[in-house]
């Protein structure tokens, strides 16, 4: 009897010293993996407040003249932490100003004058850009985080694909597609900013008219496009 107990409690203490410790599963399933490869600012929206600059005496934007750009820029990093990139992309801009530099076609050709003692409600140019930006990038970003601070300087080459001047007084006169206007224009440009508010400006160092005449003197207007620009992915 005796041995029939010693031999119970043998067996007991060896399956119990036996037994494997419990193991905790962590579930994951609400932890996000860390990019480290990230890039940023991949999606770009604009919205400027339009102004010329050298502007022929007389002439004088008299309406609140505006734009829109949107397009994408490849981020491509250039230092580990990824702080630093380069970008170039494609995009697309409209851009209005409200003007008194009338437009008209005359003898296959285009006439140039302020609109002095006349009375009209609207007279405006319109243009349509196709973009190719390409830009230098500094920012504090980490790959845990959307918020950083950016300074972002680039220098944008467009290709007008569309201008429009449309006069409306005691009568309308549209003028498409005048030939008159550089259809390649170039300009440095910078967005700086702190995770969605960002300043953007842009100079056109291209005047707008290539040939444009105006009492005998070329036009030699150029565009200052400031506003606000912001960054999706």
């Amino acid at each position: 009897m005796r041995f029939l107990k010693i031999l119970c409690l043998f067996v007991a203490t060896t399956a119990f010293s036996q037994e494997k410790p419990p193991v905790t599963v962590q579930d994951t399933t609400f932890f996000t993996r860390v990019d480290s490869l990230y890039r940023e600012d991949q999606f770009y929206f604009s919205v400027t407040y339009n102004l010329l600059q050298h502007k022929p005496p007389g002439v004088a934007l008299n309406g609140f003249s505006t734009g829109i750009g949107l397009g994408f820029l490849r981020d491509m990093p250039v230092n580990r932490k990824r702080t630093r990139a380069i970008a170039a992309g494609l995009g697309i801009s409209y851009n209005k100003y409200h003007n008194n530099l009338q437009v008209t076609e005359a003898g296959g050709g285009y006439n140039y004058a302020i609109l002095e003692d006349v009375s009209y409600s609207k007279n405006k140019l319109e243009q349509l850009f196709l973009d190719l930006p390409i830009e230098l990038r500094w920012r504090n970003s980490t790959p845990e985080s959307h918020k950083f601070y950016r300074v972002y300087l680039g220098f944008k080459l467009r290709y007008l694909l569309l201008n429009k001047t449309k006069f409306v007084g005691d009568e309308t006169i549209v003028v498409l597609k005048n030939k008159d206007f550089n259809s390649f224009q170039i300009g440095p440009y910078l967005a700086t900013g702190f995770n969605t508010w960002n300043f953007h400006v842009y100079y056109g160092l291209t005047p707008l008219f290539k040939s444009a005449q105006l009492n005998g003197k070329s036009i030699d207007m150029r565009t200052l496009n400031f506003g606000l620009m912001f960054y999706i992915l």
